[in-house]
């Protein structure tokens, strides 16, 4: 049965299924080719690298003075993967990480022989680890796709609202650039919208992110985190006398999963008025100029 009247984001629970945007994946064993044929070199290279070092620190600084980036990030996945699991990717992207990561992980690091004996059991196209490296080559890519799709509804629907943001790939927007007192000057946000036609008044402030699939922790911090921006943002606004909402765009099929909806709706209902959660196929029924103007 069709619901009817719906205000805010609870009342679409019952039929959030279709009120979720589903962004189209790739299949395995399909890519196996592509993912072979892309990540060769790094296995090859690795190789290399690993028999010239005399030690799995030796190899770790080799692959941080890789001077291709691209290149360095990959190596720097594949040592993750047989010589220290435990080592955070994102400190092992950092060429200045490598004295801490030795540090902090080193005496968990496996031996040099044992490393080379594993990679010597394993085919230079080895299809498991490229098909392990291909689901990084194109994460957020789906996030992407729903920043760009939002934009374009946007500058449809309310072209004398601009958007601003980066519509893809590209660096955040830091609030210290949205409001130059802003007390918190390195949140990063996903889009801003102003009013032109009002001096460029700041109507909204959003984050977008798509949900492939979210669950316990992962739920808890991302509606955490979700609470803490908006009311910094909300806080800021009512201290300054500013009708700036908060848009949360949220999509995919982890919405569907655990409490999330849930979450989310209490998330929206704690705003009073002021924040707004929805998925792409929500704007033309939720958001109004009479409520970011408001």
């Amino acid at each position: 049965m069709a619901l009817h009247n719906r205000q805010y984001f609870a009342d679409y629970k019952q039929e959030g299924h279709n009120w979720i945007t589903l962004v189209t994946g790739e299949y395995y064993p399909d890519i196996l080719d592509d993912a072979c044929n892309l990540y060769e070199p790094v296995l090859v290279k690795f190789g290399q690298l690993l028999k010239s070092s005399e030690s799995s620190e030796r190899l770790l600084i080799q692959i941080s003075e890789t001077s291709a980036q691209w290149m360095r990030i990959q190596l720097a996945r594949v040592f993750r993967k047989y010589v220290s699991p435990e080592t955070p990717v994102e400190m092992l992207k950092k060429k200045n990480k490598v004295r801490e990561i030795c540090d902090n992980f080193g005496s968990g690091f496996r031996p040099i022989q044992e490393v080379q004996a594993a990679y010597a059991t394993r085919p230079i196209r080895d299809e498991a680890l490229c098909a392990v490296l291909w689901e990084y080559k194109d994460r957020g890519k789906k996030g992407y796709d729903l920043t760009e799709r939002f934009f374009s509804m946007w500058r449809s629907r309310f072209p004398g609202l601009e958007i601003q943001g980066p519509s893809g790939a590209g660096k955040d927007i830091l609030m210290g650039k949205v409001f130059p007192d802003y007390p918190n000057p390195s949140r990063p946000v996903d889009f801003v919208i102003y009013d032109n036609n009002d001096n460029r008044v700041v109507l909204a402030i959003g984050l977008a992110r798509y949900d492939s699939d979210r669950g316990g922790a992962q739920e808890d911090d991302r509606i955490g985190g979700y609470r803490n921006c908006a009311e910094e943002i909300l806080g800021y606004a009512n201290s300054h006398n500013l009708k700036t909402k908060v848009i949360f765009l949220n999509d995919g099929p982890g919405l569907l999963l655990g409490s999330m909806w849930d979450d989310y709706a209490k998330l929206e209902a704690s705003g009073y008025g002021k924040i707004m959660v929805l998925t792409l196929r929500m704007i033309p029924e939720r958001i109004t100029t009479k409520w970011l103007h408001s």
